[in-house]
């Protein structure tokens, strides 16, 4: 007759020694039961860290995601309000031309005479379109208004050239005698000015507008031997 004895210790790491005495005809079911005892434990922490190694890995991925998601969400909020709630004003010019007739008088007799097309650019940089009102465009020659063109009421849409041709007749017969035409007309150069000022409104989403006023100030040197434009700069 044999005596067995197995003692567990609790997994809360207080020592409990229970004690089991069991009667039995011979050593094997003893050994079998001392084995089995041992393996017991070992496999319950086994699975118990398994247990907690996945819920540490859920719980990363969880701050990940959220933490990717909030940051996505700045960076979106950021690119609204930087760029798409920017708003700017559009660029309003006169872009080259080529001159269809020039009659000039003589260094004595200061005149002239002068058509063309007139292509008016507006560039729109906003994220939404651009309403404006019907403008003139003065162009002047020493300050003196030598001709006007006028721009019909219109739009330019988001991130594009609204482009304009417009005829154009210059003349100066409004100038006086004490003007300096006289001398570019024996340089063979005639400097003009154009200025004008256009007034709208942006609309970003259909909901957000603004109203923004652009200036056109342009100066143009035409060749009077080449009937041509020399040079021509816009502010």
């Amino acid at each position: 007759m044999t005596f067995c004895v197995w003692t567990r210790m609790r997994s809360s790491g207080k020592e409990t020694v229970v004690v089991k005495i069991t009667i039995a005809q011979d050593t094997a079911f003893c050994s079998e039961r001392e084995k089995r005892s041992a393996m017991s434990k070992p496999d319950h922490e086994s699975l118990s860290y398994a247990d907690e190694e996945a819920k540490r890995k859920k719980r990363m991925k969880w701050t990940i995601g959220i933490t990717a998601f909030v940051i996505l969400q700045v960076v979106q909020v950021l690119f609204f309000v930087l760029v798409i709630m920017k708003f700017k004003s559009p660029n309003f010019r006169v872009a080259e031309f080529d001159v269809q007739t020039l009659n000039v008088g003589t260094q004595a007799s200061p005149s002239f005479d002068m058509s063309f097309v007139a292509p008016i650019r507006i560039k729109n940089t906003n994220w939404g379109p651009f309403k404006y009102d019907a403008t003139a465009i003065d162009f002047t020659y020493g300050g003196v208004q030598v001709g006007q063109a006028t721009i019909p009421k219109s739009k330019a849409n988001f991130k594009s050239t609204k482009k304009i041709d417009v005829s154009v007749s210059l003349s100066s017969s409004a100038l006086t005698s004490s003007s300096n035409l006289g001398n570019e007309l024996s340089s063979g150069l005639i400097t003009l000015n154009s200025q004008g000022e256009l007034k709208g409104k942006v609309t970003v989403m259909f909901m957000f507008k603004k109203t923004k006023t652009s200036q056109m100030n342009c100066t143009m040197t035409i060749n009077t031997t080449t009937k041509a434009v020399q040079s021509l700069s816009c502010k």
